[in-house]
């Protein structure tokens, strides 16, 4: 897939000397094809042709296909102009990354950006999640929550990072509703490993799982997904990253970049606008 210009060689892996009084014909097309995703995609083939020559191979080289910068930005600006200002709401599991996508999109989108754990912590005087865990319990944070989402539904032009269990209750979703919901839907394994990069000291739902960082983030995020599975599929959007890395070539998520990841979600963005507008980009 190319942005501006397609760029590639072809090369003949046995050279043709001079003494080869007959050149070699070769010959190529190439075929656009509108896909649903990204950008423009060309398809190329080559022949090639040498009388009386045997053994003759061809092999084909592909650079480096697209400018990740200039394809988020080029992007950005075909979908903001349909987005009216909407807010759009990052929902997913603990460590699916939402915060650092978020402030791309936000940045890429010309929108403020906000965090709804960071705003509940505000509403308790600076308290950290997992200390407000602690000291007043689940609960009360489930209904700080929803208090700070409701304020952040009457706004306009907000990308905002959600907590990873603020689906479980259906008001939240009437809030949202608002806006553009985006389900970020990373592999367990992924999300375990992250998790126990950084630590778990920050993640209250952990605290009481046994074993070491990975073990003890795999064993609490199959329960937690099990509970809230049904919950992320409401979003108005999903981004598979296993279904994104296989896309790109990558054998493992953990390889696909923020940028892969804020430039997927703007495509599944502008599907949803195009689908709820009813308008058809070129």
């Amino acid at each position: 897939m190319f942005v501006r210009k397609p760029s590639g060689s072809v090369r003949f892996l046995l050279p043709i000397s001079k003494q080869q009084k007959l050149p070699p014909v070769v010959s190529a097309f190439q075929q656009p094809l509108r896909l649903s995703n990204r950008c423009r995609t060309i398809s190329v083939g080559a022949s090639c042709y040498r009388e009386n020559i045997s053994g003759l191979a061809l092999e084909t080289e592909n650079f480096h296909p697209f400018d990740k910068d200039l394809l988020l930005k080029n992007k950005s600006q075909e979908v903001q102009p349909h987005l009216n200002g909407k807010c759009i709401y990052l929902v997913g599991m603990m460590g699916s990354g939402k915060t650092t996508i978020g402030k791309i999109l936000a940045k890429e989108l010309s929108y403020a950006f906000s965090d709804s754990d960071t705003l509940v912590e505000q509403e308790v005087g600076g308290t950290s999640v997992a200390e407000i865990f602690k000291l007043y319990g689940e609960e009360f944070f489930r209904d700080k929550e929803t208090e700070v989402l409701r304020k952040l539904s009457s706004k306009h032009g907000f990308v905002i990072s959600t907590g990873g269990g603020i689906v479980v209750r259906p008001i939240n979703w009437k809030y949202m509703q608002n806006g553009i919901s985006i389900w970020l839907d990373v592999p367990l394994e992924a999300l375990a490993k992250r998790i126990a990069a950084v630590g778990t000291d920050s993640r209250p739902l952990l605290h009481n799982e046994s074993g070491n960082g990975y073990t003890k983030a795999f064993r609490r995020l199959s329960v937690l997904l099990e509970e809230r599975g049904d919950a992320y599929t409401n979003a108005n959007v999903k981004v598979c990253l296993g279904s994104l890395a296989a896309k790109l070539g990558l054998s493992d998520v953990c390889n696909l970049t923020p940028e892969d990841i804020a430039i997927e979600a703007l495509v599944q963005i502008q599907h949803f606008v195009e689908q709820e507008d009813g308008y058809c980009t070129s």
